[in-house]
């Protein structure tokens, strides 16, 4: 005898949406997630769970950090007027961008009468740090000058990081018409036969532990 067993197939219940769900369309030809444009797909999926975008990791460089500024600039200014120091000013960016272009410098930033740069190579940022202040001498006027290595932060064509807080703290701690530079600078260019003198040791604002300066001789 044969039986005969009946089903009844009924739907799967409405699934319930997902309380925020979107839809994100992103540009590709591959649909497996772990090919393709990974990152921009981790940083949706990131958003979504966290509520939070980090982004990419911004890029890192190691690198001699430059700065530069006029020694006694708020006086000179008062002195030639407006108009006067504007005309010094342009001179003075003439000559240190020159300088920059010949020692292979990256302008980094210009703040008034201050300038930051980086070089791939300490020895070319001591060296460009020197023709600055012999070329700038020419106008009647004095800079300093301060140098430091290490990785900075890179953000679109802005460099950050402790490396360029140091740097910052270097040239504040200079002399008129010195070219001041740590420790690091130092044992970097051994061999290069760049001279020093010792400036001893000092605590820079804001960054921890005590620093060996020397100044290029």
């Amino acid at each position: 005898m044969t039986h005969t067993v009946k089903y009844r197939l009924r739907p799967d219940p409405k699934p319930e949406p997902i309380p925020g769900a979107k839809l994100v369309e992103l540009p590709g030809v591959d649909h497996t997630p772990y090919a393709g444009d990974v990152d921009t797909l981790v940083d949706e999926i990131e958003e979504f769970l966290t509520g939070i975008r980090h982004g990419p990791e911004p890029d890192r460089i190691l690198a001699t950090v430059l700065f530069t500024d006029i020694v006694e600039s708020t006086q000179r200014a008062a002195k030639l007027g407006d108009r006067g120091w504007r005309e010094l000013l342009e001179q003075h960016h003439a000559i240190v961008r020159r300088e920059l272009a010949r020692f292979r410098g990256q302008e980094v930033d210009t703040a008034g009468d201050g300038f930051l740069a980086t070089f791939d190579g300490p020895a070319r940022a001591i060296r460009c740090a020197a023709s600055i202040h012999r070329g700038v001498r020419s106008l009647g006027i004095e800079i300093r000058a301060g140098l430091h290595s290490g990785e900075c932060e890179v953000v679109g064509d802005k460099v950050s990081g402790i490396a360029v807080h140091i740097g910052s703290r270097v040239v504040g701690m200079a002399k008129p018409g010195e070219v001041l530079v740590s420790s690091t600078v130092k044992d970097l260019v051994v061999g290069s036969g760049i001279l020093f003198e010792d400036r001893g040791v000092h605590a820079l604002k804001g960054v921890p532990g005590e620093w060996y300066l020397f100044a290029v001789g």
